[in-house]
């Protein structure tokens, strides 16, 4: 059952990973146009969906509106908005770094906060709870060698800009500025790490008669709904900003935009609900559980750099640059482990 549930897990870091490829199929829409389309599946329609599977026979999804819920429902959306800005403000830290070192600090801060401020804000507002019992020290040690496999996947990219420039023998990333970067980077990272204190604020949201495997999608529906909230504005300002509402226009281009976007969604919605599925096999392995949120972030940098090699992104680096990589990946990838070793 363990592996089962870290291989459901690893399948929806797989289909993140994957998420971006129908961007190339998309015709004729800017940016925020596309991301505004696709945000409709991945944050409203298919986390609709999955809530739905949550709720037992005979009951009603807002049944989960009761009063006593109110405060939990208000956190995870407001957190869910907070994530909506990490999300936002990704693109710039790998404006400033690089893909490798903005990605790997971004992502880094996100795995490591995300699975320690769940149990440290629900401790603020639920002290009696014992919410900070959950933060042993193998959960600790597992965050640890997760940030340390980050950052050796950042020195393989912070080599592979040095060796890999561009024609002028410049540096590839054109807006390079590390102090700026690094903030931006942090701040991503740190509201990326939101959407795991909304689910922590969610995990009431739900019925005792749903299926261990459901229990997490109402609250991952919620927090969408806050990032959806987020993306949605900064979209439209781009959309008035750039005049690019015409794009919506060009009918005949809409049947196949719509196709990807709903791919795109759906692939990027997979990661949380493989993480929902996941945590349900995981019934048991309390420290896991705690856990899973790291490891959801670690495979998502495993299999972004799958990708990268296998589309022959690290062409060019020197051996010793791709031997540095794939340690950092072995890394990350028994870092999943560590918890459950040690526990």
């Amino acid at each position: 059952m363990l592996l089962i549930g870290l291989m459901i897990i690893a399948i929806g870091a797989f289909c993140l990973s994957s998420s971006y490829v129908p961007i190339s199929k998309v015709k004729e829409w800017s940016w925020e146009s596309f991301w505004l389309v696709q945000g409709v599946f991945a944050w409203l329609v298919f986390p609709i969906l999955g809530a739905m599977l949550s709720v037992p026979s005979g009951h009603s999804f807002f049944e989960l509106f009761a009063p006593e819920n109110s405060f939990n429902i208000c956190m995870t959306v407001l957190f869910g908005v907070l994530w909506g800005v990490g999300g936002l403000t990704f693109g710039l830290s790998m404006r400033y770094l690089g893909v490798a070192l903005g990605q790997s600090i971004s992502l880094g801060t996100c795995a490591a906060l995300g699975t320690i401020l769940g149990p440290v804000m629900l401790a603020i507002f639920y002290p009696e709870a014992g919410h900070l019992a959950k933060l042993t020290g193998s959960v600790v040690t597992g965050v640890a060698v997760t940030l340390a496999g980050i950052a050796v996947i950042g020195l393989a990219g912070m080599r592979k800009s040095r060796e890999v420039g561009d024609k002028d023998g410049e540096s590839s990333v054109k807006e390079f500025n590390f102090p700026k970067g690094i903030a931006v980077a942090l701040l991503s990272g740190f509201m990326s790490a939101c959407f795991n204190i909304g689910l922590s604020f969610g995990e009431t949201l739900t019925w005792p008669e749903t299926s261990e495997i459901f229990k997490t999608l109402p609250a991952t529906l919620f927090v969408t709904i806050g990032g959806f909230v987020t993306n949605v504005s900064y979209c439209v300002y781009q959309n008035f900003r750039n005049k690019s509402f015409s794009g919506y226009s060009k009918g005949s281009v809409w049947g196949n935009d719509l196709v990807f976007c709903a791919l795109a969604g759906l692939l990027w919605y997979s990661q949380f609900f493989g993480l929902s599925l996941g945590k349900g096999f995981l019934v048991g392995h309390d420290t896991l559980i705690i856990f899973s949120f790291c490891i959801l972030m670690a495979l998502d940098i495993v299999f972004s750099n799958v990708w990268g090699i296998i589309l022959k992104e690290w062409k060019g680096c020197s051996q010793k640059t791709i031997t540095i990589l794939l340690a950092g990946i072995a890394i990350l990838v028994i870092s999943c482990f560590i918890p459950q070793l040690l526990g």
